[in-house]
């Protein structure tokens, strides 16, 4: 039976870096205590110039590809996750694919916003399954958000991030490792509650919108501080079920990186310790649809995986979409 593993995986952040004492600065009051206090973050990347997401994304396959020992020709599938994409239209997939030499991938964007990454990794391991001609597939989970940042606004502007992080598909047919299953869920009554909205049909960027500034992030309402947790938890759970393996069997759970007291409170609630969610927010800040793959990187860069560990990928973001799959490693 023919399954999708991950064999090997990259990250990139800019080399700007922010300290929270920027922001103490910018915004005349002292942000920096609230910020490490309650969701670890002393700092993060932020682009320069005129650096772009699919600038990102190339970073981020290449450090993949050397990982797979592979050439851009052999990829034949490329999925960009990201929610701040380098134009509305054509997708930055295929800038991507242009700018890296992808030449002989079939490629699209997807934007589930923050739960993008894991909602690519579905994506690309159901179309191996079914597609025999597709031997290496690439996703990316991209997040160019300071482009998109109003700086003084306190509720956005110092949690928000840039980076990218890949991963490499291939098919397998052996049942010790692969995709194992998922739970994909959108709570669309939250779509209003914060997002980029103007730029498209709805709100076109004319100027007097764009002088409002209404083309830049918007936290428009607080989200219930209980879901995230209670989306999590379940969701964890129902992947375990469907893929035949006890909770307790998780070795990594990597979440989305916005809120360590969230991810701790479903670590407890699934009565793992803590250290099954490796965190990055601390010196990366939020990266979005980038941060679940970053967090893999990282792990498996510091020889965190082992062969037969059960990853857990869990992720919500804008929408609100949540996505969450197990692989065993």
């Amino acid at each position: 039976m023919r399954n999708a593993r991950i064999i090997a995986s990259g990250s990139y952040v800019p080399e700007r870096v922010v300290p929270n004492a920027w922001f103490n600065e910018r915004l005349g009051e002292d942000v920096d205590t609230w910020l490490q206090e309650n969701l670890t973050i002393k700092e993060r990347r932020w682009l320069n110039g005129e650096g772009t997401t699919s600038d990102l994304c190339v970073n981020a396959l290449n450090n993949a590809l050397e990982m797979a020992s592979l050439k851009p020709e052999q990829i034949d599938l490329l999925i960009i996750s990201t929610d701040t994409p380098d134009f509305i239209s054509p997708s930055t997939a295929s800038v991507v694919c242009h700018k890296a030499g992808l030449v002989n991938a079939a490629s699209f964007d997807l934007n589930t916003a923050c739960a993008g990454f894991v909602t690519a990794l579905e994506t690309a391991s159901n179309f191996i399954k079914a597609d025999k001609k597709i031997r290496y597939a690439l996703v990316i989970g991209a997040y160019a958000m300071s482009r998109f940042l109003d700086l003084d606004d306190k509720k956005t502007v110092t949690l928000f991030a840039d980076g990218a992080a890949a991963a490499v598909l291939t098919p397998t047919e052996s049942e010790a490792s692969g995709h194992l299953s998922s739970d994909l869920r959108t709570r669309g009554e939250f779509n209003s509650y914060m997002g980029i909205y103007a730029g498209g049909a709805a709100m076109p960027a004319s100027e007097e919108v764009i002088q409002k500034g209404d083309h830049k992030l918007r936290f428009v309402q607080k989200f219930p501080k209980e879901l995230n947790p209670q989306m999590w938890t379940e969701m964890i759970r129902s992947v375990a079920d469907q893929g035949g393996f006890e909770v307790s069997e998780i070795k990594k759970a990597f979440m989305t990186q916005i809120n360590i007291n969230q991810i701790h409170e479903t670590m407890n609630n699934l009565g793992l310790p803590l250290e099954t969610a490796p965190t990055i927010m601390d010196k990366l800040g939020y990266t979005g649809s980038a941060a679940i793959g970053m967090a893999l990187d990282h792990s498996l860069r510091n020889g965190d995986l082992n062969e037969g560990d059960i990853l857990v990928f869990m992720g919500s973001g804008g929408g609100l979409s949540f996505a969450c799959n197990a692989f065993r490693w």
